[in-house]
């Protein structure tokens, strides 16, 4: 029996990127819009990138086989 490529799913494709060895960045969220009532300071700090927490790390890991 032939083996079967695993899918990514396009929807962890567009926001998830591996780096290193176990982690997964992921940009930050409520950056979108309403930012007129955000402080610039919040702003700046959702502008850093974010890691994965280690609970979802196997979750999202699935979703990315490759």
């Amino acid at each position: 029996m032939a083996k079967v490529k695993m899918k990514t799913k396009s929807a962890a494709k567009k926001r998830f990127r591996k780096v290193g060895k176990n982690k997964l960045k992921r940009s930050k969220a409520y950056r979108r819009h309403l930012l007129t009532k955000k402080s610039s300071k919040r702003k700046r700090d959702l502008r850093k990138v974010g890691y994965i927490s280690k609970a979802d790390l196997k979750t999202v890991n699935k979703l990315l086989p490759n």
